[in-house]
């Protein structure tokens, strides 16, 4: 499980940073990469990657600025052009107004698409649990910033207990049929009459994997809530120390206060994304030590960068 952070700048691309989209590659868990937002030129960044846009399943929007999906036509229209591959359906989860605008752009482009989009609209009272699936849950909640917006909590089911196969093997259980029949949880008896108990030979469950992915946001206590514990919170820091005025204005947050959700929720690590175009290379550590002064583990991403989660 990786992230991906094909945009990572705020309002307008620059020479280093384009505008906002992430992957969340679960290429290894269930063969599928899910995308969050998709600004203008995420297309573009893609083809710096090795995601193919068509294990590219879903699309999480997280509010209806142009920094944020103006991207979609691009890349809607590009992922058909993978002639290939088989064509798949895709489904877009965000904002009620999302499917207007897709359509619409589609339509007066002229655009046709070889797959189905499936529509998943919300507004501030159908949010809560919007997907899941036997392996994820996503849970959405809505954010304080200019629009409506929402930040996404991915969470992974509890994953199996592991087969303890040298074990099995002192016990004298033949590799083989037994070995399926254990790690399936069903006890077996061997030719000998030694009854070998599943539970014995199996780890307990193994908890999944937290993502808090957050959109646009003033410091509100829906960001902590949806980061409890997460192993990763990817926290938007549009302004630094100092700006908090600012940045309240204009429905955003500064990298202190990021820092603050992260200690107040018990994240593992915190990444700071939406970095404003004011901030040139040398402020990045700047940024960087500030914010460790309240939360230590975090780190300023820039795009084409890869985490592994």
């Amino acid at each position: 499980m990786d992230i991906q952070f094909l945009g990572t700048g705020a309002g307008q691309p620059s020479k280093a940073r384009n505008v906002s989209s992430l992957a969340l590659k679960l290429l290894d868990e269930i063969n599928e990469v899910w995308l969050f937002d998709c600004g203008e030129g995420t297309q573009n960044r893609i083809l710096e990657t090795t995601i193919r846009p068509r294990k590219v399943s879903k699309i999480f929007i997280t509010h209806l600025h142009g920094d944020h999906i103006f991207g979609l036509p691009g890349f809607l229209s590009s992922r058909a052009f993978q002639a290939n591959e088989e064509q798949t359906d895709l489904e877009i989860y965000g904002p009620q107004g999302i499917k207007s605008f897709v359509l619409t752009s589609l339509r007066v482009s002229g655009s046709r698409l070889p797959y189905k989009i499936h529509f998943h609209e919300f507004d501030q009272n159908s949010l809560g649990k919007i997907l899941e699936t036997d392996k994820f849950t996503v849970y959405a909640e809505e954010l304080d910033h200019t629009i409506f917006c929402v930040g996404y909590r991915v969470m992974q089911k509890d994953l199996e207990g592991t087969l303890d196969a040298e074990k099995l093997k002192a016990a004298g259980v033949p590799f083989g049929p037994l070995f399926g029949k254990i790690k399936n949880g069903q006890d077996v008896v061997l030719d000998d009459g030694t009854e070998i108990k599943a539970a014995d030979y199996i780890s307990a469950p193994r908890p999944g994997k937290i993502i808090t992915i957050l959109g646009d946001t003033r410091k509100t206590n829906a960001s902590v809530r949806l980061a409890v514990n997460a192993d990763v919170l990817v926290h938007e820091s549009t302004y630094g120390k100092g700006d908090e005025k600012i940045a309240r204005n204009h429905g955003h947050s500064t990298n202190m206060q990021a820092a603050q959700v992260a200690e107040e929720a018990g994240v593992k690590r915190l990444l700071l994304n939406h970095i404003s175009a004011r901030f040139l290379s040398k402020d990045i550590s700047q940024l960087k030590k500030d914010a460790a002064s309240v939360f230590e583990n975090v780190h300023v991403v820039k795009d084409l960068e890869e985490v592994e989660i």
